[in-house]
């Protein structure tokens, strides 16, 4: 007899990811510009000596939070200065765990709503929806290249916005929010009465910057909830080092939280996470990403796409025109062998848009893009 199983109906509701579906189409001559995920090597010193400290120490739980010593050094290194101790740190499994947790901890599904900046990155209005918060969202448009609008994001705040969502650099547009618009954001936010508003910025592609004007809410708001990794600046994603920076008045909150999601995060990672921060090697691969988004803006020019610039991250958006990206993205898997993601995932404006990774080899990229103009011209608009 089968039995009938019962589901959280939120969990039902919430479709599966679509970037891994389309990646779970990759065959093995495939060229992926799907995927973010870094194709460089890491660097092995830092396993080594962690390795090292495992062998003298053993590989127990640290505290709920984490290491001190990693605490302190992150809180140091980001210096900002309303969260600048150990205290205002909690080492989390990945990115998306501080996410998860910090939006799980901070927000009432029955009084409070979340504000979305898109295009984004589908986990937060995920989780929102999984928790039952409500979800407000500012689109940005392709017109303006999907540049930040900090006027905009200020008059879609409701009187319900209890934590304001964006991620710069921007997966997938690779925009950057400028100081000058986080300050007015922040200024906005601050003479508001009653609970504040958290601003949970996503920072996770904060070492893949080719513009000097990086803005950051942690330097000018003490509501800001700051998540990063080691994913992306160090090609870690399978680490599952990440943490959530915050005012010391949530931290405990956030931490109890976390200790009751996934008690600690890996002991052997946080102490591959301190040699990182020790010998200052977190920014180590800028240069080569830099220099490869460089080739990859001459690459899509010479193809003669419609394109967004990135100043940061390592995502290339292309305009490819067509009416439904997500049956384009299944054409070229089908008649070209290429895996790109479509914008729709993203946001409604990215409709007739692809995100492509730029982290593949540039002879791959090269051919990549070829076989994407030449499906874009059979569906584009006579």
């Amino acid at each position: 007899m089968t039995r009938r199983v019962s589901i959280n109906p939120r969990v039902s509701a919430v479709g599966g990811s679509t970037i891994r579906a389309l990646h779970a189409r990759r065959g093995q001559r495939s060229i992926d510009l799907g995927m973010g995920e870094p194709t460089l090597r890491p660097d092995v010193a830092h396993f080594e000596a962690a390795s090292r400290w495992v062998a003298q120490h053993g590989c127990r739980y640290s505290s709920n939070a984490g290491e001190p010593e990693l605490r302190a050094a992150i809180a140091e290194h980001y210096a900002y200065p309303a969260l600048n101790r150990a205290e205002n740190v909690c080492i989390t499994t990945g990115s998306q765990e501080a996410v998860y947790v910090a939006m799980k901890t901070l927000l009432d599904p029955a009084h409070d709503e979340v504000l979305l900046v898109e295009p984004a990155f589908p986990v937060y209005g995920k989780i929102a929806e999984i928790e039952g918060i409500p979800v407000r969202r500012v689109v940005l448009e392709p017109e303006d290249d999907f540049a930040f609008d900090a006027e905009r994001i200020i008059a879609s705040i409701g009187p319900k916005t209890r934590m304001l969502v964006l991620c710069s650099p921007c997966n997938p547009t690779g925009r950057i929010i400028g100081t000058e618009s986080v300050r007015r954001i922040a200024g906005d936010l601050g003479r508001r009465s009653g609970p504040p508003v958290y601003v949970l910025h996503d920072e996770i592609y904060r070492e893949q910057r080719y513009v000097d004007d990086l803005g950051a809410f942690g330097n000018v708001y003490p509501w800001t909830i700051a998540v990063n990794s080691l994913s992306k600046s160090n090609a870690l994603t399978g680490l599952r080092l990440g943490w959530a920076i915050g005012p010391a008045e949530v931290m405990p909150a956030i931490v109890k939280m976390h200790g009751w999601t996934t008690s600690c995060a890996s002991t052997f990672a946080q102490r591959v996470a301190i040699e990182i921060f020790r010998t200052g090697a977190l920014p180590a691969q800028r240069e080569w990403y830099a220099a490869q988004r460089e080739a990859v803006v001459e690459l899509a020019r010479e193809a003669r796409f419609d394109f967004v610039v990135p100043e940061g991250a390592f995502y290339l958006c292309l305009n490819v025109h067509a009416a439904d990206s997500l049956a384009f993205c299944h054409d070229l898997i089908d008649e070209h062998d290429v895996i790109a993601v479509p914008g729709s995932v993203f946001a409604a404006s990215m409709e007739g848009w692809i995100r492509t990774s730029f982290v593949s080899p540039l002879d791959q990229i090269s051919e990549g893009y070829r076989r994407i103009a030449s499906l874009a011209a059979l569906v584009a608009p006579a």
